[in-house]
């Protein structure tokens, strides 16, 4: 079993900059794959962001070139930082893991199997 708490979301402006962390339980964190999802009212959570246990990352395409993900296995923790918000930003942000390499599935909702209960970032305009 995995626990996942994430930190650091808040208001800021557009055009500003946040970083969320996630912490794990756990001893096999550096054997899990790590997203970011994201989900604003009335819409699906869609991916933001995943790293594999190597460090390789993956971005969706509203993301690319503002947001950064990373890892420290020895810390259990990743980190999502977050650079030119903007208000279609907004959302409650979810950190998950995967039991292991996803490859090409890095972008799929069902293939996590833990969930934290979510941090709000709001981007005002």
């Amino acid at each position: 079993q995995v626990q996942l708490v994430e930190s650091g979301g808040g208001l800021v402006q557009t055009g500003g900059s946040l970083r969320l962390s996630c912490a794990a339980s756990g001893r096999l964190f550096i054997s899990y794959t790590m997203g970011w999802f994201r989900q604003a009212p009335g819409k699906e959570r869609d991916v933001v962001a995943a790293i594999s246990w190597n460090g390789d990352s993956y971005y969706g395409d509203s993301v690319k070139g503002r947001f950064t993900v990373s890892r420290d296995n020895a810390k259990n923790t990743v980190w999502l930082q977050m650079n030119s918000l903007k208000p279609e930003d907004t959302a409650i942000y979810y950190c998950a893991a995967a039991s292991g390499p996803l490859g090409g599935g890095w972008y799929r909702k069902r293939l996590y199997d833990y969930w934290g209960q979510g941090t709000q970032v709001t981007v005002s305009s």
